[in-house]
């Protein structure tokens, strides 16, 4: 496939600024590029000290006194912009609800499906603006017809593309990624970062769930949900503990189950499935996880929906590895095979699919066939 340049003239930029050193060099780069950049910082909390204090590069004030300070130096206008109701409305009751239901869903994926790219995305273009800047590292590619595709950055280790793949056409028509096609180690983002005087050069990145202000998933959840006791039971129906809230458990997870009696190999125990309906976490061994097809639903593609089946590589969480599936679309829903089983895969999360470099599109998970309950049929 042969690239053409992106972009042709200068652009009404609106560079969303988190306070981090990646944004920052996105908006200084956009407008070294002759762009006309405005920085804007989104508040996402109507009390923005409830949310994560300390230099973490999202949602605090802070971080907003780092944006500003960051376009001052780039030399660019700057505003603030009260997003609050929204964030709270689509990412953090979506959040709550989604555990509620047992699934694991991605906030920050859905951030940039609702807040970034939708409501970012609308009101720009509503005030002139042609395209929302932002530090992801992923890269929108123009082909000779003018139409858009997504694709993965050109540093592997730094793409972001799969908490992108929500993105349709039309957002991508609007959507600029300057980081995108570096092949820089993220200390040389800081170095460049220093060179052109920005503080933020030495912030340490932002980790974990920026309104979660602990890091206590478990624990948000039951403020939230309130505590509630239930049985944690192994596969064979037989109670082996009890928890405080099934949806402070994870398909896959570990740590934290708090099981006395150990299993009768020796061997670590993995949560299997969480039932909502009746507060039960049931446990297993790591096999047990294994999982060979998959349905998921709410599917969005990057351009126009593909037809009949086809191969792909898939990705399933931001920072997992890829592998090789068939997919097809049945029905509004999309019906996944793995070509080797994959572990862990919980619904909720969001599978990506790839052609090579390309993101074809996503959708949410919505259920799983273990390969241990295809041999046993």
């Amino acid at each position: 496939m042969t690239e053409t340049p992106q972009r042709t003239r200068p652009l009404r930029v609106l560079a969303a600024m988190s306070g981090g050193v990646d944004s920052a060099v996105a908006a200084a780069r956009a407008a070294e590029a002759g762009h006309d950049v405005t920085g804007v910082h989104l508040a996402l909390s109507a009390n923005p000290q409830s949310f994560r204090t300390g230099a973490r590069g999202c949602c605090t004030i802070e971080d907003s006194r780092d944006a500003r300070r960051a376009a001052d130096v780039i030399g660019i206008p700057f505003y603030v912009w009260d997003l609050a109701d929204r964030f709270r409305e689509d990412v953090v009751e979506d959040f709550v609800a989604e555990y509620e239901a047992g699934r694991t869903p991605n906030p920050c994926l859905r951030c940039n499906e609702k807040i970034k790219f939708a409501a970012l995305l609308d009101k720009a273009l509503a005030l002139g603006f042609d395209a929302v800047c932002t530090g992801h590292y992923a890269k929108v590619v123009m082909l000779p017809d003018g139409s858009r595709e997504l694709h993965r950055a050109s540093d592997m280790a730094k793409d972001q593309s799969y908490v992108l793949g929500v993105l349709d056409e039309r957002q991508l028509a609007h959507a600029l990624f300057p980081l995108g096609d570096t092949l820089t180690t993220k200390d040389e983002i800081r170095a460049e970062a220093e060179r052109r005087g920005l503080a933020v050069a030495k912030k340490p990145d932002s980790h974990d769930i920026c309104f979660i202000a602990d890091g206590d998933t478990q624990g948000f959840l039951a403020r939230r949900l309130g505590k509630a006791e239930g049985d944690i039971l192994d596969e064979s129906g037989a109670k082996v503990g009890t928890h405080e809230g099934a949806f402070g458990f994870t398909v896959g997870q570990r740590k934290g189950l708090r099981i006395g009696t150990p299993a009768p190999d020796g061997k670590p125990r993995y949560v299997l499935d969480i039932s909502p309906v009746d507060n039960t976490v049931t446990v297993g061994p790591a096999a047990a996880l294994d999982v060979s097809a998959l349905t998921a639903i709410r599917p969005r593609w990057c351009g126009t929906a593909p037809a009949g089946p086809a191969r792909y590589t898939a990705q399933l969480r931001a920072h997992g590895g890829e592998t090789e599936v068939a997919a097809e679309l049945v029905d509004g829903e999309l019906r996944v095979t793995f070509d080797e089983p994959v572990r862990g895969v919980a619904p909720g999360q969001a599978i990506v699919l790839y052609d090579d470099s390309r993101v074809v599109g996503s959708a949410t998970i919505a259920s799983t066939v273990r390969t241990a309950d295809v041999a046993r049929a």
